[in-house]
């Protein structure tokens, strides 16, 4: 099969993804395996391509946005048929048996691994994942459409959700593209205004197109205060007046897998008021089922730029300079 693969951890700008013919994988027992027809690119893979996450399996396949059709079962499989169309994230695999998985957050399982940087992913023709672990895709998307919820999505929506929004307050997102861009649409479903602060001016016009309250490119300038805030950027610069810019009580919640360092704090200006710090840690299987539901019911329209499979590389470099509107997506073309 056709397969994108990282062999050294290096730069984007350099172009280290390589297109190679590889074995297809098998599936295992309790393994289902998955014709891709697309696959998202997301900050996370950035991550592991240049190393800001500790390495881990190389050469690897990355990706973890995959939707396709289930086209064959391991050993044991029974909930899923051949021929069904599925989607594979992030997480791959929890024990299950910790004190986290027994407490229903399986995202702090010492023993979880990842799609996309422990296991081969969905840059690729096939992928394979545990059947416990694959999502059903309401119909309401097609593939290209359904393939950005499955991480931008569903880390969007375990941050709304640690941010502790109320319905109808006020949701300050700093930074805006592909997990923002979702959870803006699930927010104002709710009844709530959002403010946005984005440095880039594309990035701007789309968040004020999408209904936003208010959008700037300085975090200081933020005209009211806010219930609840999520940093989607990687600037641990901007914690400081993410919450003081948030009312009494207020909740900040850090989506990012990775953060630059967060600068010194003064205490009575930044965290007094009972104001509260929620970093975001992956997502459970629960959090992927209810975003795909709610997004269903609130009729959210992921905006997506789609590239040819060969093309991973210019895909991921336009993420890292902000040239992305909404979603970059890979499509698998047979006929390439």
């Amino acid at each position: 099969m056709r397969a994108i693969r990282l062999h050294e951890i290096a730069p984007i700008d350099s172009s280290p993804l390589r297109l190679c013919d590889v074995p297809a994988p098998q599936p295992a027992a309790g393994e289902v395996r998955v014709k891709v027809h697309c696959c998202a690119v997301c900050r996370t893979d950035l991550h592991v391509i240049e190393g800001d996450l500790p390495r881990q399996k190389l050469p690897v396949i990355p990706g973890h946005q995959i939707v396709g059709v289930v086209d064959q079962l391991g050993p044991g499989c029974q909930r899923l048929d051949i021929g069904q169309r599925v989607g594979i994230a992030w997480l791959r695999h929890t024990c299950g048996t910790c004190e986290h998985c027994c407490a229903g957050r399986e995202n702090l399982c010492e023993a979880a691994r990842f799609t996309g940087y422990h296991a081969d992913g969905g840059y690729a023709e096939y992928a394979v994942v545990p059947e416990d672990y694959a999502y059903q895709i309401p119909d309401a998307f097609d593939d290209v459409q359904a393939a950005p919820l499955l991480c931008a999505g569903i880390i969007g929506y375990r941050a709304l959700r640690r941010s502790q929004l109320p319905d109808g307050g006020r949701l300050a997102i700093y930074g805006f593209g592909s997990s923002a861009h979702v959870v803006l649409q699930i927010a104002r479903r709710r009844g709530c205004e959002v403010y946005v602060v984005t440095r880039g001016e594309r990035h701007r016009e789309h968040a004020r197109q999408m209904g936003a309250a208010w959008v700037g490119e300085q975090a200081e300038d933020l005209p009211v205060k806010v219930d609840s805030a999520i940093i989607f950027a990687p600037a641990g610069a901007l914690v400081p007046p993410a919450l003081a810019a948030l009312k009494k009580g207020g909740t900040l919640a850090l989506a990012g897998i990775h953060m630059t360092p967060i600068p010194q704090m003064d205490y009575q200006k930044h965290v007094f008021y009972e104001r509260d710090i929620h970093s975001v840690t992956a997502n459970t299987r629960a959090d992927g089922r209810e975003l795909l539901a709610e997004a269903a019911r609130a009729g959210v329209q992921p905006h997506t730029t789609t590239y040819p499979l060969a093309d991973a590389n210019r895909a991921l470099q336009d993420l890292k300079h902000d040239r992305i509107r909404g979603t970059g997506v890979l499509v698998i073309d047979e006929h390439e």
